[in-house]
């Protein structure tokens, strides 16, 4: 989860991360995110998480994560402990995508 700026608001924020992840990385890749979000779920403010898999179309990325989160105070949060817990477990998310041949499209939404 990176510390990307959003402007303080009411509501729920959704994180989508999009990614394009090789045949031969998939499962490795798909494993991580869901233990990622394993450790999210248990964080106060996450609503919901999905590790989505693409199954059909034509779209380029073919793994999709999101997690909804109550508020941008919980995101903020979630970001500190997060950050915290992969520098104790010595796991480097940017080296992790990148080793696996990984390209990926993050953002922060809201509902329109």
């Amino acid at each position: 989860m990176s510390n990307d700026a959003i402007p303080l608001q009411s509501g729920p924020v959704f994180r989508i991360d999009k990614f394009v992840v090789p045949a031969e990385a998939r499962p490795e890749f798909i494993a991580q995110m869901h233990r990622i979000q394993q450790t999210l779920r248990t964080w106060p403010g996450c609503q919901r998480t999905y590790v989505l898999d693409q199954t059909g179309g034509s779209g380029e990325f073919n793994v999709v994560t999101l997690v909804e989160w109550a508020s941008e105070q919980a995101v903020a949060s979630a970001a500190e402990f997060v950050k915290k817990k992969f520098a104790e477990e010595g796991f480097d998310p940017v080296a992790f995508t990148k080793n696996a041949g990984v390209r990926s499209d993050q953002g922060f939404y809201r509902i329109a």
